[in-house]
């Protein structure tokens, strides 16, 4: 079983940077797995935001993202980070850490609960 625990989400003012971080554990092999940060604002569906696969090291954003966040991960530590510059009140969110097996998924596998990002004008 797989278990992902994201961790650094909080109240920043816009302008704001702010850095999550998901840890991984339950497997020995997250180097090939595709890591990547969703988000759901109230009353709207969760949403993609960053992938980054462990094979061929492939980045992916939303447009909405784009010049703002970078997606990076530490293999040894099994960690994925979402750094989050210029933060809008519009990336107000819960976000989400997933992983999958697979390069580039349409669906992953597993899940993390979220952490609250609040972003105040």
């Amino acid at each position: 079983q797989v278990q992902l625990v994201e961790s650094g989400g909080g109240l920043v003012q816009a302008g704001d940077s702010l850095r999550l971080s998901c840890a991984a554990s339950g497997r020995t092999y997250y180097s090939s797995y595709t890591l990547g940060w969703f988000r759901q604002a109230p009353g709207k569906e969760r949403e993609f935001v960053a992938a980054r696969t462990g094979i061929a090291d492939i980045t992916d954003y939303t447009e909405s993202v784009k010049g703002r966040f970078t997606i990076s991960r530490d293999n040894a530590k099994n960690t994925v980070y979402l750094q989050m510059n210029s933060l809008k009140p519009e990336d107000t969110a819960v976000y989400y850490c997933a992983a999958s097996p697979v390069v580039r998924p349409k669906v992953y596998s597993y899940w993390g609960q979220g952490t609250q990002v609040t972003v105040s004008s």
